[in-house]
């Protein structure tokens, strides 16, 4: 089976949802200026790309009709160059990168472009599928808030509201820390755009250019006191804070894949390569846990297991699935998005896969990593990682995981 390597990644900075940079950005315009970095930091004859492949968890409005065919016509691409939106919810980014891989290795493509993008304050509140009746009978849990289902795995699995809090803050602290070390500068591309501020005393809206270059959701002044301030958003008896929950956001992540001699002949040093990808079905009510068992479905089928791996990025939908997905497989914290996650840095859905994997390369080359799962192919890299594995929960009862090999 032929190689899928990938070799090139870019990104968008994260802004805040409704209140942030790109509150009335089209969602193609954000994902096609990714796209379009990605490909000039490939240095690859357009051409090439067979497809364009993107993830978004909510593909209406101003990412529907088909938003990937749309993102390589904005970003400027031939237009011999097709494209298909894939909806996995939370790991839609995730699915779009390996989509792309199984056309290389299986299909003969010689390149692709993937990636994953959302808008939420342009898509959400969003108008939804009617629920089938025969489900909302006899399984009605299929359509829980994901906010309710996290309370559930904290009430069920003993994930008190304080280790909640506590993991909240360490995610806080290494985003601001790897922020000031300036971790995330090769990786994301600085956009220009106009935001739309409201006054908060006349209402007037007003307009804003603006240059986004920096991921604007942490809080690096964040305290553990201030998180057990906040009251839980479900009532007193819950678990689930504005502080250790995902924050709602916007962005684009895109990667270059290509077959690993086509790569070669063009004399291109990839980040590294797809290796495999795991998905498994799980209770709804429970949808964070997930990960607990695509990760050993994807392990198991490679050879490895859990302490085989450096790194591990495991998407940060709500801390208490976080804390039950890493410490019932056992993974070391010190291995374990080592740079923070979406608390702090955002979760615009159908991104956050593709920038986990863009992240995870470098990260590796840093460490000296072995073995990595996740966010970081740019982050394995630098650390020297040779495996990374991209991990998420994802509404309805999922989980997916993705190895990489880090060259």
């Amino acid at each position: 089976m032929k190689d899928a390597v990938i070799v090139s990644t870019a990104r968008t900075a994260i802004g805040k949802a409704y209140r942030g940079a790109f509150n009335q950005t089209h969602g193609v315009t954000v994902a096609a200026h990714a796209a379009r970095h990605a490909v000039d930091r490939a240095g690859i004859d357009p051409a090439l790309l067979e497809d364009s492949i993107f993830g978004c968890a909510l593909p209406e409005n101003v990412t529907g009709g088909n938003a990937a065919r749309q993102v390589a016509i904005r970003a400027g691409l031939p237009v011999t160059v097709a494209g298909t939106t894939v909806n996995r919810f939370c790991a839609s980014g995730l699915q779009a990168i390996a989509q792309g891989a199984h056309m290389i290795q299986v299909e003969g493509a010689r390149a692709i472009l993937a990636g994953g993008v959302e808008s939420i304050s342009l898509n959400q509140p969003s108008p939804r599928n009617a629920p089938e009746p025969w489900i909302l009978e006899h399984k009605p849990e299929l359509y829980l808030p994901m906010i309710d289902t996290a309370d559930i795995v904290a009430a069920r699995y003993g994930v008190s509201r304080e280790a909640q809090d506590e993991y909240a803050l360490r995610s806080q602290q290494r985003i601001a820390g790897a922020q000031e070390a300036g971790l995330f500068a090769d990786e994301i591309v600085p956009m220009d755009v106009t935001m739309a501020v409201k006054d908060k005393a006349s209402g007037e809206i007003s307009q804003h250019a603006i240059t986004l270059s920096l991921d604007e959701c942490n809080r690096p002044g964040t305290t553990l006191e201030g998180l057990q301030k906040l009251e839980p958003v479900r009532g007193p008896d819950q678990f689930v804070t504005a502080g250790n929950a995902s924050q709602l956001s916007d962005g684009a992540a895109a990667l270059v894949l290509m077959e690993a001699s086509e790569a070669a002949r063009a004399g291109l040093e990839p980040l590294g390569v797809f290796r495999g990808y795991a998905v498994a079905g799980c209770e709804p009510d429970e949808m964070g846990i997930g990960p607990v068992f695509a990760i050993p479905r994807l392990l198991e089928r490679h050879g490895l297991k859990i302490d085989d791996i450096d790194l591990w990025e495991l998407n940060e939908a709500f801390a208490s699935q976080c804390l039950y997905c890493r410490d019932r497989l056992g993974i070391d914290p010190e291995k374990y998005n080592v740079n923070g996650g979406s608390i702090a840095i955002g979760h615009p859905y159908g991104m956050s896969g593709a920038r986990m994997a863009g992240h995870i390369l470098l990260e590796g080359k840093r460490r000296g990593a072995k073995y990595g799962v996740g966010h970081t192919l740019i982050e394995g890299k630098r650390r020297g990682a040779k495996y990374g594995v991209v991990t998420m929960c994802i509404g309805g009862g999922q989980g997916a995981a993705g190895l990489f090999e880090i060259f």
